[in-house]
C-alpha cells in the first residue's frame, strides 16, 4: 500500500508560480513510479508529468513542456511539481500517483492516488 498526501495548492494571480508538493509513506513507496495528473471541471483527468523511481528519469506531456517541473527527495519520499508562468487555463484539480511502470502516462497504470490539491489562477 502507497498513501499520497498533496499539498501546495491555492489561490494565485497569472503569471505566478507555485510547487506542488505529495508526500508519500508505504512499504513500496520507494520502488514505485511517480506521476502528477490535473482535472478541470467538466474535462477528463489529463497526465502533466512523471518521474521515475530513482528520479532519474522524466516525461512531460507536450503540452506541459518548459513551464512543469517534477523532481524527487528519494529520502524524504516526496515528488513535486513546480509550475511556472500559470494562466487560467492552468485552474484544476491537481492529482499525485504511484504506479509500477516509469513514464507512464495513463491513469489506468497508476495504482495509487491522493487527494488532489486545488488550484486556482485568476486573470
Amino acid at each position: 500500500q502507497v498513501q499520497l498526501v498533496e499539498s501546495g495548492g491555492g489561490l494565485v494571480q497569472a503569471g505566478g508560480s507555485l510547487r506542488l508538493s505529495c508526500a508519500a509513506s508505504g512499504r513500496t513507496v520507494s520502488s514505485s513510479h511517480m506521476g502528477w495528473f490535473r482535472q478541470a471541471p467538466g474535462k477528463e483527468r489529463e497526465f502533466v508529468a512523471a518521474i521515475s523511481w530513482s528520479g532519474g528519469s522524466t516525461d512531460y506531456a507536450d503540452s506541459m513542456k518548459g513551464r512543469f517541473t517534477i523532481s524527487r527527495d528519494y529520502y524524504k519520499n516526496t515528488v513535486y511539481l513546480q509550475i511556472d508562468s500559470l494562466n487560467p487555463d492552468d485552474t484544476a484539480v491537481y492529482y499525485c500517483a504511484a504506479g509500477p511502470r516509469a513514464g507512464e502516462r495513463r491513469p489506468g497504470w497508476y495504482y495509487y492516488w491522493g487527494q488532489g490539491t486545488q488550484v486556482t489562477v485568476s486573470s
